[in-house]
């Protein structure tokens, strides 16, 4: 079996944040417990991928901070998953994520999935990065700065 390129000692934040739920499973896990998700046969059943593969992310996610496994809300003897605070702030992450197949993965009519704000029921205006200022930015606006450990 071919071992993983692991990113954890990277000084590039996006190859750490790879490193950490890059891979496709994991990334639909989050997005199955954003969309309430909580069991581990849950999980299968949206997914449909093998128990072990499913049981080596769910345990990669729950060390990483991103899941935690907590008693069943029913009360019964099953454990679940929640999200973390460092599991939620992922949102932006999956909307981004979620934007983006919709304008490019889609042909013009094809049926997909949306993200609908529930208080109006409509969906979601496109995430826009923004400025300290609010100025909407491109990539030609933006410069990556290496920050120095103190």
């Amino acid at each position: 079996m071919v071992s993983r390129t692991r990113f954890d000692d990277d000084a590039c934040p996006v190859a750490r944040s790879v490193d950490a739920i890059g891979d496709w499973w994991s990334l639909l896990i989050v997005r199955d417990a954003f969309d309430g998700s909580r069991r581990f046969g849950e999980f299968q059943r949206s997914l449909g991928v093998a128990k072990n593969i499913l049981t080596a992310r769910l345990r990669t996610l729950v060390a990483g901070g991103v899941l935690e496994s907590v008693p069943a809300s029913d009360g019964s003897a099953y454990r679940e998953y929640a999200l973390t605070p460092k599991g939620r702030s992922l949102f932006p992450v999956i909307v981004a994520l979620r934007q983006w197949g919709e304008q490019n993965c889609f042909s013009p009519g094809e049926s997909h999935s949306q993200l609908l704000d529930v208080r109006q029921g409509r969906p979601l205006r496109p995430l826009e990065v923004l400025s300290a200022d609010g100025r909407p930015l491109t990539p030609d606006d933006t410069a990556v700065h290496k920050v120095s450990a103190d």
